[in-house]
């Protein structure tokens, strides 16, 4: 008996559909609905919230095309590409498994054939590639201790390959150089990160990382804007666990001294903590130099030479409590 495509079409909708639930426990969820998220490549369950099938593929075009030539010059398959794998995620992988798709084992003839087959991909595989791969393994160690972003992955992976392409991994640590690389592109993407957490999640030396650093910024003439103290402020405060009003006027202070050039040249991670000690001091909140001082990173000195510099600059004194925020 022949059946139409649009038959043959539902038949296998039937058949997904009542092997999709076998993870749902409620007996109303073989109802539906369905939810898809595309972002996540995943499908739940509308009724329970189980997560029915993952990584699932998205066949929507990665580029939007007006062309048939940009159509068949921007059309691929497969993930987007990525600097931080050593490969671009453009290689292949053939898995350990000899199993087919439904699960069963592959005859002994096609096991030899596979296991010549990932002898080759391996053998294939550059020395460059398994470099890139050393390397990274070490930047994804450095992004979950930071918690840093995609984006800044990616850019700490483009400046790591040029600067190998420029030569500057000879006579430094593999380390050393993707913590500079690091660094560089959080001060790029403006991420209030500090040399000395960079070269804690890092564990390398803060004094060697400042001078790679230098070396990496001189030799690929990046050009860094300085950080806005005003990104550390949040921070600190949740370190030191104050309150709202205390990290607003915080913020207030660095406008101000912002204002009269008083942040020109300095650390902004001490400016940004002399000015939480001083809207400490303003709302009368009993919280130590000390205590600002370890959640910073920086000493006491330097947090009270910054909070000198803030308050005779401003000209007013904490202990002032008619201050005009106006």
């Amino acid at each position: 008996m022949l059946i139409s495509k649009n038959d043959a079409i539902e038949i296998m909708k039937k058949r997904v559909l009542k092997n999709i639930f076998e993870k749902c426990i409620q007996e109303i969820c073989k109802e539906g609905p369905i939810i898809t998220d595309n972002e996540l490549g995943e499908i739940t369950c509308g009724s329970c919230g189980i997560v029915l099938v993952e990584k699932t593929i998205n066949g929507e075009p990665e580029n939007h095309t007006f062309t048939k030539e940009d159509y068949m010059t921007n059309t691929r398959f497969g993930p987007k590409i990525k600097l931080s794998f050593g490969d671009m995620g453009l290689s292949t992988f053939i898995g350990s498994q000899n199993k087919d798709s439904s699960g069963k084992q592959l005859p002994s003839k096609i096991r030899s054939t596979f296991y010549r087959l990932r002898k080759q991909d391996k053998n294939s595989k550059s020395q460059k590639n398994r470099v890139f791969n050393e390397a990274f393994v070490i930047l994804d160690g450095i992004r979950s201790r930071l918690s840093l972003p995609e984006s800044v992955v990616e850019k700490s992976a483009y400046i790591y390959r040029k600067a190998r392409y420029h030569g500057l991994i000879r006579g430094r640590s593999r380390p050393v150089l993707v913590a500079a690389s690091v660094y560089a592109a959080c001060r790029f993407t403006n991420t209030p990160r500090t040399l000395k957490d960079v070269a804690d999640a890092a564990n390398v030396q803060k004094k060697i990382l400042q001078k790679t650093y230098s070396k990496l910024v001189r030799t690929l003439e990046i050009t860094l804007d300085t950080y806005d103290p005003i990104d550390f402020i949040t921070r600190l405060s949740t370190s030191v666990n104050v309150t709202e009003k205390i990290c607003r006027d915080a913020i207030y202070f660095i406008n101000r001294a912002r204002e009269l050039e008083l942040t020109a040249g300095k650390n902004p991670i001490g400016m940004a903590s002399a000015a939480l000690y001083f809207s400490c001091v303003y709302n009368k909140e009993n919280v130590s130099q000390l205590k600002i001082a370890k959640a910073a990173g920086i000493t006491t000195v330097t947090l009270r030479n910054d909070y000198q510099v803030l308050i005779n600059g401003m000209g007013i004194s904490p202990l002032d409590l008619c201050l005009d925020k106006n």
